[in-house]
């Protein structure tokens, strides 16, 4: 662990308790403030003494600092989510960091390093809705995401921005969130929605990603709330973008014309082929005068739910995680940078699970295992 990690920890803790600069260094015994501020900025290394000190402080095991596997202060979350009830969502959060923790501890490990520049959407909050539609529509284009958008999504912003995607299953009404740390960044997504709504969520957490030093995101945001915020409807335009760039649209026609069960048939299939919602696609058009506004609004939600159908459609769940956290993982067990043991109790899965999630990315398993 660096001297700035322990710093980064022991402010966060400060933090948690409320303590000002001040009361803390007089608890540790510094004859000044300054003495714990160089510490918590990472200038000063703590002495063994006064890291069993600081333990007694704040009541935690010796490992909250010493264990790489963790993120405590070094890490920010903004939650995509419904009623969920805020202690249970920072104990998931723990649990999401360890995943994000393990990924930034061992990639560097076993030859992976992070990106030396991040990218970032010139964008603010004052941009208008049509900007942030133009910058989904460039990224599409300057990614090469293709017809079905949606499909290479998640590889590029690993393989090519360095955003860690991660399929999760977290707790009941969690769809997603946006993590940012100093050296990473990262974006988990509830893999049980269905698939048009786990790709938005996807694409409206890349723009938090892209967009954070601009309009940090709030910590925890509304799902489906009764009024959006700037910033959120600036997500969503990009979103859609990203999924429904103009030029792939095209390919359906002319939309104009088109009225009832033809209109409603075809945003169906569409949205079918996009791997989007119905609802998601007929704004979009909307948005772009492919589909006139008073019509989309006329359009009983009923017809467009489930893309049509009486019930989401039975498709396969995605692997957990993804190919390059499992192929991280994999090499540093079989390189000896972590044990099996520790690295499934990390995962939450057994070795069993494990060797399967192996085999479902396309990894080779460690020998381990």
């Amino acid at each position: 662990m660096t001297t700035a990690t322990i710093g980064t920890r022991i402010k966060a803790l400060r933090d948690a308790k409320g303590l000002k600069q001040d009361e803390l260094a007089h608890a540790f015994g510094f004859k000044d403030r300054q003495t714990l501020s160089a510490i918590e900025t990472g200038e000063r290394r703590v002495t063994a003494e006064e890291l069993l000190r600081a333990v007694e402080l704040f009541g935690v095991p010796l490992d909250t600092f010493t264990d790489p596997f963790l993120l405590l202060g070094e890490g920010k979350f903004s939650w995509r989510q419904s009623g969920v009830v805020r202690d249970d969502l920072v104990r998931y959060e723990q649990d999401a960091g360890r995943l994000v923790a393990a990924f930034r501890t061992l990639a560097p490990l076993v030859g992976r390093a992070p990106q030396l520049f991040r990218r970032a959407l010139s964008l603010t909050r004052w941009s208008r809705f049509e900007d942030a539609s133009a910058a989904g529509e460039r990224f599409a284009h300057d990614y090469e995401l293709g017809d079905v958008p949606a499909l290479r999504l998640a590889d590029a912003m690993e393989q090519e921005l360095g955003i860690l995607a991660l399929m999760v299953d977290p707790i009941d009404g969690v769809s997603g969130a946006a993590c940012r740390l100093p050296e990473l960044d990262a974006v988990l997504i509830n893999r049980v929605e269905v698939p048009g709504r786990r790709n938005f969520d996807l694409a409206h957490e890349l723009f938090h990603i892209l967009t954070w030093d601009a309009m940090p995101p709030e910590h925890v945001e509304e799902a489906q709330p009764k009024k959006r915020t700037r910033v959120e409807q600036l997500a969503d335009n990009f979103a859609s973008a990203v999924l429904m760039p103009a030029r792939v649209l095209d390919r359906w026609g002319d939309w104009t014309g088109l009225r009832g069960k033809a209109l409603v048939d075809r945003l169906n299939s569409a949205a079918d082929e996009l791997q989007v919602t119905s609802s998601a696609l007929r704004w979009r058009l909307a948005s772009l005068d492919r589909l006139d506004s008073a019509l989309a609004r006329e359009i009983p939600e009923e017809w467009l739910r489930h893309n049509g159908r009486e019930r989401p459609a039975d498709v396969p769940l995605p692997p957990l995680l993804s190919r390059t956290f499992v192929e991280v993982i994999a090499r540093a067990i079989d390189e000896g940078r972590v044990s099996a043991r520790k690295a499934t109790g990390l995962l939450g899965l057994s070795i069993e699970e494990l060797a399967e999630l192996c085999e479902a990315h396309g990894v080779e398993a460690p020998y381990a295992l």
